[in-house]
């Protein structure tokens, strides 16, 4: 019996395997992405609504798991409504808008199901079957349990509904198309159910729970590859994030977090209040603990800090390499020494000890031995020069000490001079800092 391509010329037969394989790729990908909605509905994990009894109880659960997943500050416009959606979130391939979370039955959640609800978190797809772009983090999300995703919609839904359409994405060609997206989430997505860890405790878990779910910790403190993908949710190992130009530090090395090293009730202070004896958030960071860490429960914070100080202490830490002072011009050293002395000296002193309140507590952070100062990559340092250094205000922490912003009184080369001097004084043993870094940074923001 002849076989169909026996006696083909060579170029068909390799143009009908082609096309073969890429009708076989694109149903692969069709059923990867939209195949669960034709399985049984037992397999959706459908939950019964609430008893009356226990809406009062679910609906203040969601508004606290809101919070903790920090959901106003991308679905909330800068001096718009909380969670009428609308604000623009600028990413590599282009701005996405954030969706409108109020009750509006037209541009809201007003006509969603609890399933609708749990096939955006767990799956990342709308109500009508549309792929959402991976702005929305739900990677993270499908960690949420079933429970929990109900209490968070109960609540959403007694919010003042919002007229206030989400504003079409300005992607580049191809990337905010379905299909595009469909084959983006073939080869990075993967739904992430929290799987309990029967060898740890459940203060473990639960911190683990919110790291890796509501927290959304390795958004940023994991590293991205050229098409926008971060690694697994337990992934804390630092990264530069995209488009803000701030680094996210390695969770997992003590070097740049002192997670491993720093008492667990430091930990705590530093998530709840933002600033410990040893370390200050500023930046996104900031903003984290500002609007979502500082409102969380004594014991959240205490396992999240629990499971992220047992993950740095578990993970292999690389032996100190002996230290190279850097190789600087007298010419350099001596422009930054002298920006030291009229810029930084009278807040951090003259050996970069740094102030304490009489209380004890950090005013102006020491720079000798500061990790901050120390990092491989100083993107943090030149972002803090340039723009100013302001911890969250916060009710354990209400007036936070901050630094003016630089970026029109200092150029280039004074600040890669100053921070060049930071980093190889006092011990300190770091990279020397230069002009086109600095400059690089600053062109990024438009100044």
């Amino acid at each position: 019996m002849k076989r169909p391509w026996q006696g083909m010329h060579p170029v068909k037969r390799l143009g009908w395997v082609t096309l073969i394989s890429l009708l076989m790729l694109a149903t692969g990908v069709v059923w990867d992405n939209w195949g669960d909605q034709v399985l049984p509905t037992s397999t959706t994990a459908t939950v019964a609504p609430p008893s009356p009894q226990a809406s009062a109880a679910q609906i203040e659960q969601g508004r606290y798991l809101a919070l903790a997943g920090n959901c106003m500050a991308c679905h909330t416009t800068r001096g718009g409504t909380p969670f009428a959606g609308g604000r623009r979130i600028d990413t590599p391939f282009g701005g996405v808008y954030s969706s409108n979370l109020t009750p509006d039955p037209e541009t809201g959640l007003g006509q969603w199901t609890a399933q609708d609800f749990w096939q955006a978190l767990h799956r990342g797809r709308s109500k009508d079957g549309r792929l959402l772009a991976p702005a929305f983090p739900y990677n993270h999300t499908s960690v949420i349990t079933r429970q929990d995703s109900d209490a968070i919609l109960a609540w959403l839904k007694t919010l003042p509904p919002v007229v206030q359409a989400q504003p079409a994405h300005t992607l580049v060609w191809p990337v905010g198309t379905q299909p595009a997206l469909a084959l983006w989430r073939s080869l990075f997505f993967e739904p992430s159910p929290f799987q309990v860890d029967k060898s740890q405790t459940a203060e473990w878990n639960r911190g683990a729970y919110l790291v890796q779910g509501l927290g959304h910790c390795a958004a940023c403190h994991s590293p991205r590859n050229a098409l926008g993908a971060s690694g697994p949710v337990s992934d804390l190992s630092g990264g530069l994030m995209p488009v803000v130009n701030w680094y996210a530090p390695d969770l997992t090395r003590d070097a740049e977090s002192g997670l491993a090293s720093t008492p667990l009730s430091e930990i705590v202070r530093l998530l709840r209040t933002g600033g410990s004896a040893t370390a200050q958030t500023s930046g996104p960071m900031g903003e984290v603990v500002q609007h979502s860490l500082q409102h969380l429960k004594e014991t959240d914070l205490q396992a999240m800090a629990l499971y992220l100080q047992s993950r740095a202490q578990s993970t292999p830490q690389p032996a100190p390499k002996a230290a190279t002072p850097a190789r600087i011009s007298l010419q350099v050293a001596t422009q930054g020494a002298k920006v030291y002395e009229n810029h930084c000296l009278q807040c951090h002193g003259e050996q970069g000890e740094g102030v304490k309140t009489a209380s004890g507590e950090v005013a102006y952070p020491a720079l000798a031995g500061n990790r901050a100062v120390l990092l491989n990559d100083s993107t943090n340092l030149v972002q803090l020069v340039l723009y100013g250094g302001y911890g969250p205000a916060t009710e354990g922490h209400p007036r936070p000490f901050g630094m003016p912003p630089a970026v029109l009184d200092l150029q280039d080369r004074d600040i890669a001079a100053v921070l060049t001097h930071l980093r190889t004084r006092w011990g300190n043993q770091a990279s020397e800092v230069t002009p086109l870094q600095v400059n690089r940074i600053r062109a990024a923001q438009g100044q």
